[in-house]
């Protein structure tokens, strides 16, 4: 919020307890482990066998693991069944490892181990909503993929299949107490991946900088993010093996984490969230394929009802970041977005099944989605879904 007479907003900043990044850094994981336990849940991905080198380091350290593999997004059920096994095998802290699911599954665990209740006492949407009183047990978040950042965020997104939505466990409780960002994880990751997670990477960044909660410290994550995303992204897409081009994204995916944990999001993940809740759509997909479509809205209802609003500034920023020139404009925001999406190959929503009579539910529901408050401008129904059509 803007104090009266100062231009500086008021805000707080909130990350894990402690990040590890660089090439090796995973090799660390084993003697941190030993400091919070005997014993611990190890949750993955669908490719468990990825973890066997640092399973293997883990008990030879003299931690043992009770591993459990997320299939896909996690649900309220796959918490909960999680939570049973690791207070049956004894777990003492969590360590995920994998993408954004196997991370929001790990996190969402650790809260409810130290909790009273059932989870849907602490869920937002469905649940009750309750506040997390309870610093959760300890957890280390190691990424495969470098898109969401989920190792330094402090939410938990879970699907409810029977509710066809997503909806977050959200606490600064389940911020971990040690994020490891292993660039060489993400050298194996295949160029369709690579492209969706890069761009939600980019478009956490960008919603960030040009958002409501705006803030000094996210300013300078979001601005050194998005440098780093728009080099990085087209050469680890063409070159999965390029070193340099990983790290780069595996920097751009902690920074977005930082800041959208501490600045919000906007209409994009408005959006996307009851998109992935009622389609079979890759989060990152989705956040690509709306993302110069809500560019375009944004600018034209801000060029309508804030002409003066120095948010338009901040996306002429954006443009001369994506396109390196100093001359670029507020639109060339949008049209180097829709490129960098044709370039990835990011599909259109009809892809995923989304058609024309779907859109005013989706607009309908993002109205209420959390991070539509953080959108820099007002947006109507009638205006999401016009963009909303213009993804399809």
């Amino acid at each position: 919020m803007i104090q009266p007479g100062n231009s500086t907003p008021s805000f707080e900043f909130a990350t894990a307890s402690r990040i590890l990044f660089g090439a090796g850094t995973v090799c660390q994981v084993a003697s941190a482990a030993r400091q919070m336990g005997s014993r611990a849940l190890l949750v993955t991905g669908s490719n468990p066998e990825r973890l066997d080198p640092v399973r293997a380091d883990l008990e030879s350290s003299g931690v043992a693991c009770a591993p459990f593999a997320v299939k896909g997004e996690p649900t309220v059920e796959t918490v909960r069944q999680g939570v049973k096994l690791a207070a049956e095998q004894g777990c003492e802290f969590v360590i995920g490892f994998g993408g954004g699911s196997a991370i929001d599954a790990a996190k969402a665990i650790a809260a409810l181990l130290t909790q009273e209740g059932d989870l849907l006492d602490y869920i937002e949407v469905v649940g009750k909503g309750l506040p997390i009183k309870q610093p959760s047990a300890r957890c280390i978040a190691i990424p495969t993929t470098a898109g969401t950042g989920a190792e330094v965020t402090r939410n938990a997104v879970l699907a409810l299949p029977e509710y066809r939505l997503k909806a977050s466990l959200r606490s600064p409780y389940l911020l971990p107490t040690l994020a490891v960002v292993d660039p060489e994880l993400t050298l194996s990751l295949p160029p369709a991946l690579t492209a969706c997670t890069g761009m939600d990477a980019l478009t956490q960044l960008m919603e960030a900088f040009v958002g409501r909660r705006a803030n000094p410290i996210t300013d300078g994550l979001c601005l050194e993010g998005m440098k780093r995303a728009a080099t990085a992204l087209p050469l680890a897409f063409h070159n999965g093996a390029d070193s340099e081009a990983r790290t780069g994204m595996a920097l751009a995916s902690v920074l977005g984490g930082l800041a959208l944990a501490n600045a919000g999001l906007g209409a994009v993940h408005g959006l996307a969230a009851p998109l992935g809740g009622m389609f079979p759509a890759p989060h990152g997909a989705v956040c690509a394929a709306l993302l110069p479509c809500v560019i375009e809205a944004n600018l034209s209802a801000l060029r309508r009802g804030q002409a003066e609003s120095p948010t338009l500034r901040r996306y002429e920023t954006v443009a001369r970041i994506l396109t390196g020139r100093t001359d670029a404009t507020a639109d060339e925001a949008a049209t180097r977005t829709k490129q960098l999406c044709a370039e990835l190959g990011i599909p259109p929503l009809r892809t995923w099944g989304v058609r024309a009579e779907d859109l005013e539910s989706v607009a309908l529901k993002g109205t209420q989605a959390s991070s539509m408050k953080g959108n820099p401008v007002e947006l109507s129904t009638r205006e999401l879904i016009d963009l909303l059509a213009k993804a399809l």
